[in-house]
């Protein structure tokens, strides 16, 4: 593996000899070829939406909820929906209005250039759709998409987070004060007294369980998300990772299968990852300026 160091220069990045070579070096590994991506959680924060290694969240225990309590009969069941929802009505705040920044839009127009062959995210806050990316696969869903466990009914979460709030008004003014602990999934820390007053919504349809539809921990994702995943890897020359440490095996396993099949890897983000060892490059880089700038040089700009 080679490496990129970069330090921004405050006026004109572009014009950085640092900044010059991280683009070389990635340019090296990736000119002239059809490139899968794979994006993390360090994509989004330029849009607001903290990682979860990142200043806010790196040093803070969390505690998500589990797949099997939350689907579960009874009183255990019936006590993780309700812990989830009082705390993910907060975090949605800040997931609602996110918008695509310049990361996302740079890796939508390297597909709109035939350059990439689709985004492979393991993010749920919607934004590549948002910038216009056409094939993008969702590893662990979309928080924007709620789905009945009852009847399968599906419900825009904007809609949900309406019904939810209309039930819970006091509980919303909660929501600026614990802003700054949502996590990328959406979740806030909140106390176990807020938790206990929280009116869970309900299926309009069936009086069901309703479930933001993303894979949650302890849940495996879907086969045909999975299949779509590396349709896309195996249309493309180079894998391109971006924001991500790898840390969880639904993302690290491209990287393992590009370095037993000698396909190219270029890695873009800051800090370590556990692939580091495996990538061709690697740029300890901020992804919005690097990644505009990279596109517009496999594009030929």
């Amino acid at each position: 593996m080679t490496s990129a160091p970069f330090s921004p220069a405050p006026a004109d990045p572009p014009a950085d000899p640092a900044f010059g070579a991280t683009l070389d070096a990635l340019a090296a590994v990736l000119a002239g070829r059809r490139i899968a991506i794979l994006a993390g959680a360090g994509l989004s924060t330029d849009s607001g939406i903290p990682d979860y290694r990142g200043p806010e969240t790196r040093h803070r225990a969390r505690n998500p909820v589990q797949y099997n309590a939350f689907v579960a009969a009874g009183d255990e069941g019936a006590a993780a929906r309700q812990r989830y929802w009082a705390r993910a009505s907060l975090g949605w705040a800040r997931i609602g209005r996110a918008r695509p920044n310049s990361g996302h839009r740079a890796i939508a127009d390297l597909e709109s250039a035939g350059v990439a062959t689709g985004v492979v995210t393991q993010n749920v806050d919607g934004l590549h759709h948002a910038a216009g990316s056409r094939r993008v696969v969702e590893l662990h869903g979309a928080l924007g998409r709620v789905v009945c466990l009852g009847c399968r009914a599906a419900y825009a979460r904007a809609d949900v987070q309406r019904w939810t709030d209309a039930a819970n008004p006091h509980h919303a003014l909660r929501a600026a004060a614990r802003a700054a602990e949502t996590a990328p999934d959406g979740d806030v820390e909140l106390d176990g007294d807020a938790v206990a007053a929280f009116v869970v919504p309900a299926c309009p349809a069936c009086g069901g369980a309703l479930k933001p539809d993303v894979v949650f921990f302890g849940e495996s994702v879907p086969a045909p998300t999975v299949a779509a995943a590396w349709a896309v890897y195996e249309a493309a020359d180079a894998l391109l990772v971006v924001g991500s440490s790898l840390a969880v095996y639904s993302g690290l396993r491209f990287v393992h299968r590009a370095a037993r099949e000698g396909k190219p890897v270029a890695l873009v983000t800051l800090g370590e990852t556990r692939a580091d060892a495996l990538v061709t490059v690697k740029a300890d880089a901020p992804l919005g300026a690097v990644l505009p700038a990279l596109a517009r040089r496999l594009m030929g700009g």
